[in-house]
């Protein structure tokens, strides 16, 4: 059997398990050249949250970065975390619009996309696997894992047989809560090679301790890759570290080899990055924390979501709240909890505590409830299914929610070019996700390029003034600014 393939996941997942999503491109380019010439099979680059965090906190254009990183890593496969029709958001958007996504991302140079619905409905991810097939590139179809008593292994081999059969290239079993114990992954990964010949890839992560030894089984099982990440953006909420999982496969059959001095150098960079970002990081997202295990959310929901709590003042009410959780998740069909189900149960946990159960109904849950997100893995109790279309005024559909979408390419080009915002198709698709954000970053763009740029002489120390210009800081000197 052939070496273990490990795919790097610091520059996405890493960071955005770990420090917020706060990574900053320039942070992020002089761990390049190490990276590419590892040998890994992908760098996960790009989707999931950081093209939100980029566009909204760090005032970069998402498509700036993924230009930056595959010029300076052009010989390694880039890989991207996309919602299905969702595509980095939370609500479901045309085919025309996740198609143009799809274009756009590869003409920019991504290669490889794992694509999910938090559903786990392949409705909703059809039409951008076609799309992905459509521009000669690697569609990895995703199987999310969770438990329930719905959620057999039968049910998830079963999914993988149905990726297949989509014409996906390969199937991730992603394990986002880091729940998935070893012998269960073994027995999924077993079942799917019996079943299907397309490689398999598992996701996990370290937030309750089982993420390494997961991955041993895995390997054990013949799973094709396994993602690993580099410390301190490693373990905790995030990836296995990859020196851990070389050293717990020594003398491995299946161990790959990965220079281990570059890694070194890359851990010295990415230390230094992770001082810079301390703002972001928190104790609990860098510990073993089996919480996870009780209430089956992802690690950073956990520390996120104390906040929230806090914001609304129920600190005291977070063991309430979260015991919350598997009641919400039940009444509403056993949905897995990955982005953005994770955050609607959570709120509706929420607003069950505080108001009582169902008394305020989210819009989300509320349409979750209605099959406006698909088709649930169990039935939604039917008496929540007729309080939110009493609230809502609703009609519960059974339909893929995007057949009920109209096209809207040719609209958001008119509205981008009334406001005389470039109206090119990748702005389309940013500003149908991120309307706000992204006029707030031609708004700062425009202030930016309108300040006064003169220099004169002074006396004393010279001033200096951060400019920022798509995405980049630059230093100047000024005496005065007017």
């Amino acid at each position: 059997m052939s070496n273990v393939i490990f795919n790097n996941m610091v520059l996405r997942d890493g960071h955005q398990s770990l420090t917020a999503t706060r990574m900053r491109t320039e942070q992020m380019i002089p761990a390049l050249d190490d990276l590419d010439s590892l040998g890994f099979g992908a760098l996960e680059t790009w989707g999931g949250a950081t093209i939100d965090s980029g566009l909204r906190f760090l005032g970069e254009f998402p498509f700036d970065r993924l230009d930056a990183l595959k010029k300076g890593a052009p010989k390694t496969d880039h890989m991207m975390l996309l919602r299905g029709q969702n595509i980095v958001q939370y609500s479901n958007f045309p085919d025309d619009v996740v198609e143009a996504f799809v274009k756009c991302s590869v003409k920019h140079g991504m290669d490889i996309f794992r694509i999910f619905d938090a559903l786990n409905d392949m409705r909703n991810i059809e039409t951008a696997v076609k799309a992905v097939k459509a521009s000669g590139k690697h569609a990895q179809g995703t199987i999310c894992y969770t438990s329930s008593p719905v959620h057999t292994i039968e049910k998830f081999i079963q999914t993988g047989v149905e990726i297949e059969e989509l014409g996906c290239d390969s199937i991730c079993i992603k394990d986002m809560a880091g729940l998935i114990p070893p012998y269960i992954a073994y027995e999924i990964i077993k079942g799917l090679k019996a079943k299907v010949k397309i490689p398999i890839n598992i996701h996990t992560h370290e937030t309750a301790g089982l993420g390494a030894p997961t991955y041993y089984a895995s390997i054990e099982a013949g799973v094709d890759m396994i993602d690993t990440s580099i410390v301190p953006f490693a373990n905790g909420t995030g990836q296995p570290d990859t020196v851990r999982m070389l050293s717990l496969l020594e003398n491995h059959p299946r161990k790959p080899d990965y220079d281990l001095e570059k890694l070194k150098n890359l851990r010295t960079h990415f230390e230094k990055v992770y001082k810079e970002l301390a703002d972001f990081t928190n104790f609990s997202n860098e510990r073993v924390d089996t919480d996870a295990l009780t209430y089956q959310v992802p690690g950073g929901m956990l520390s996120n979501f104390r906040n929230q709590l806090k914001e609304q003042k129920m600190e005291d009410r977070f063991d309430e709240v979260f015991r919350e959780i598997p009641h919400v998740r039940k009444c509403l069909g056993w949905i897995p909890l990955v982005t953005p189900t994770s955050q609607i149960v959570g709120v509706q946990a929420m607003l069950n505590v505080k108001f009582g159960r169902w008394k305020n109904f989210s819009p989300q849950a509320t349409d979750i409830a209605l099959g406006y997100y698909g088709t649930t893995p169990a039935p939604v109790d039917a008496e929540v299914r007729k309080i939110a279309a009493e609230k809502s005024g609703k009609e519960p559909i059974d339909c893929r929610p995007a057949d009920l979408q109209e096209s809207r390419m040719d609209k958001l080009r008119s509205e981008l070019k009334e406001k005389g915002f470039p109206d090119d198709d990748e702005n389309c698709v940013i500003h149908a996700m991120f309307p706000q954000e992204l006029e707030k970053y031609y708004k700062k763009k425009k202030e930016a390029e309108e300040a006064p740029k003169n220099i004169s002489e002074s006396d004393g120390e010279p001033k200096r003034f951060a400019l920022t210009i798509d995405g980049q800081r630059h230093d100047v000197l000024v005496e005065e600014l007017n």
